[in-house]
């Protein structure tokens, strides 16, 4: 029979699946009697764990939920599958939950062994992320550098990298990290550079080598309301290919929800807005646009007129013949 602590985590995972267990089959499963397990049942609902009990000849044992989330046991399977779906959400494969993913995906991998390190890399390797054709795809950010740079963020540790900035060569930063900010289809770290003795935003896929220095600091206080509002300051003082401007036929709150990740809306009337957003290319914006389910007019630049229209006549080929 296992010592008490095994046995009470191999109890918790087999509760964690949501089923429900008659007592005498959880029992022997761990290999236990039934008053053993009841002792082991009450360790669990000692420390938080919400175990519903049912009496008589049939009684057994369910997890419920609780006020609370509890620690959560997992097998070697069910860990790699959270890592290797965490790291597709802090790509932005679901809109909103960048950030928490990354916080997920750094508690996972801190306390994962090596074995299952070279499960997740191999997986990895062999997937290929999802583009919408036609547009530029989102710069990759190899998950291990996200990792290291929010593990010291998270610690107030002082952190060493190979930076390319724009029409610059590398060149190698120390700097006291503060928040990663997912924006539009990018990621930045907002820290302050020790060199240059100034608050800086970098993009994550232009940097290299992210190394955590041991060396801890006092966090500073960022001159902006936050960190976000940082990197969109930071932004608007860089020229970007397109400026787009629209003025959407819909609520504020309504496009703002929409888009409001990759766009700044400007309410004009209860209802419509302004749309403002940078691009690189000027299918985002179209795809953007057309997903509000709403009517727009392009204010500029002239040529995403240009560009909506050649949409309009390729979806209106792909239709034609079912029309006849």
């Amino acid at each position: 029979m296992a010592n008490t602590s095994s046995r009470t985590l191999r109890l918790l995972s087999l509760l964690q699946t949501h089923r429900y267990w008659p007592g005498g089959e959880l029992a022997g499963r761990l290999e236990v009697s039934t008053r053993t397990l009841r002792r082991d049942v009450d360790r669990l609902r000692e420390l938080g764990y919400p175990v519903e009990a049912t009496r008589g000849v049939d009684g057994g044992y369910q997890l419920a939920a609780g006020a609370a989330l509890p620690p959560l046991v997992v097998d070697d399977e069910e860990a790699v599958a959270l890592a290797v779906g965490m790291q597709a959400a802090t790509q932005g494969a679901i809109a909103g939950i960048e950030e928490s993913a990354v916080r997920a995906l750094t508690k996972v991998v801190q306390v994962m062994p090596p074995r299952l390190h070279r499960r997740v890399d191999a997986l990895r390797a062999v997937t290929v992320p999802v583009t919408w054709a036609g547009t530029n795809p989102a710069p990759a950010v190899d998950p291990d550098v996200l990792i290291t740079v929010a593990q010291a963020c998270r610690d107030d540790e002082r952190l060493e990298f190979g930076y390319t900035a724009r029409d610059r060569d590398p060149a190698e930063r120390l700097v006291e990290p503060h928040r990663l900010v997912p924006l539009g289809r990018r990621w930045y770290l907002v820290a302050y550079d020790l060199q240059r003795h100034d608050w800086r935003s970098f993009r994550l896929d232009r940097l290299t080598g992210p190394r955590r220095t041991g060396a801890r600091f006092l966090p500073r206080t960022l001159p902006t309301s936050d960190a976000a509002e940082f990197v969109r300051a930071g932004i608007r003082n860089v020229t970007s290919t397109h400026d787009v401007e629209a003025l959407v036929r819909a609520p504020a709150e309504a496009v703002r929800a929409q888009v409001g990740r990759w766009a700044t809306i400007e309410e004009v009337d209860e209802r419509s807005c302004l749309l403002r957003m940078q691009a690189d290319d000027l299918d985002w914006p179209v795809f953007a646009l057309g997903g509000v389910g709403a009517e727009f007019e392009v204010r500029s630049p002239p040529e995403l007129v240009d560009r909506i229209r050649e949409w309009g006549d390729r979806f209106g080929r792909a239709t034609a013949g079912r029309a006849r």
